[in-house]
């Protein structure tokens, strides 16, 4: 595995947040415009209904030549042939999932403090999501955000690609770049765009000029 081909942009999918598009058409066109790494996270479907979705979108990343993470299902990724999985921060321990899926998965891992970015690192995480950044409804539970100074610690002090997330737009992703994150994970600001194929670029624009 080569962590340096990471892709910078990290999709992260909710089918409740495409305003009624099918998750296949907004993810086919995030990936025609550019999106090379999307994390299938569907977190209320059953586990066959999870599986059938997996497999329709693998087929679709593989067309674009793009990487598929599976949220935290390491059984559905590895039966799918996905390329790793992203695990929660209370997920199970990543030494474990690593034996589970071998030594050429990506595994990434949820942190929403600095002492989860040492424990993810200390226990074998390839790459870590850190967040919320900023304010973001769907990450309000999990306290109020971090900004950019805690982000800048973590990426000072890890020797890992870390992703923003949290009430990441094309407009902040100088702000995270300059922090000293590898990339951004985005959900509501591409999955609800209007116009999915224009901010997709916007991102990726953003994130090479940075």
């Amino acid at each position: 595995m080569t962590l340096k081909k990471l892709p910078p942009l990290y999709v992260v999918t909710d089918r409740h947040q495409t305003r009624e598009r099918p998750l296949h058409s907004v993810i086919q066109e995030t990936l025609h415009a550019g999106t090379r790494c999307v994390q299938l996270r569907e977190k209320d479907l059953d586990t066959s209904h999870l599986l059938s979705l997996a497999q329709e979108m693998l087929s679709e990343v593989r067309r674009h030549q793009a990487f598929l993470l599976i949220n935290d299902r390491a059984d559905i990724a590895k039966y799918i042939k996905a390329d790793g999985v992203h695990l929660r921060s209370d997920s199970l321990p990543i030494p474990q999932v690593r034996q589970f899926l071998g030594p050429h998965a990506w595994i990434g891992k949820s942190t929403h403090t600095l002492n989860e970015v040492w424990t993810a690192e200390a226990e074998g995480a390839d790459f870590l999501v850190l967040g919320p950044i900023y304010d973001t409804p769907s990450k309000r539970r999990y306290g109020p955000p971090l900004g950019l100074g805690v982000l800048e610690q973590a990426c000072q002090h890890s020797t890992l690609p870390v992703f923003a997330i949290g009430g990441i737009t094309p407009e902040r992703v100088k702000d995270v770049k300059h922090a000293g994150a590898y990339g951004v994970a985005v959900m509501s600001a591409i999955l609800e765009s209007p116009n999915i194929s224009s901010v997709t670029r916007h991102f990726l624009q953003a994130l090479e000029n940075s």
